[in-house]
């Protein structure tokens, strides 16, 4: 349901406009394949926060299949990463598991999904372009 709802960005040029045009929320892209299981799933969980969320991110949808202008300036080759952009500016985050550039993994949690783009976003408007995320995300704490 969420990846039909949501804005889809059909071409390297709309993701380019939505990152630049969005001058005072946070721009949340999921890209991934929209028939992945995983895209789907993480989909539904943006569907879900999208109105809790509106009034400081705005979230897109691009399928790395179609728009092929960004997997390999972004690394894209997860089946599902969300992105972060804030003023025309990538906007990183330190999960704990090494890669700040993005988060690539599904994230089922809507409170804990909400808390990361909140932490960005507080982040991004106070100029940084390194925030630490709420949690900590590195596999030593999983056993």
């Amino acid at each position: 349901m969420g990846s039909v709802v949501l804005p889809h960005l059909r071409s390297g040029w709309h993701v380019d406009q939505a990152i630049m045009s969005e001058e005072e929320r946070l721009v949340v892209i999921r890209f991934g394949k929209d028939a992945d299981p995983s895209c789907m799933a993480q989909d539904e969980t943006l569907y879900k926060i999208a109105d809790r969320i509106k009034n400081f991110a705005v979230i897109y949808l691009c399928d790395i299949g179609e728009v092929e202008d960004f997997n390999t300036m972004y690394e894209l080759y997860d089946s599902c990463t969300i992105m972060f952009f804030f003023r025309n500016k990538h906007m990183m985050c330190d999960f704990g598991t090494g890669n700040n550039n993005k988060l690539n993994w599904v994230l089922e949690d809507k409170q804990e999904l909400i808390d990361i783009i909140e932490t960005i976003y507080r982040g991004a408007k106070k100029g940084r372009g390194l925030v630490i995320s709420p949690k900590d995300y590195s596999t030593r704490h999983r056993y």
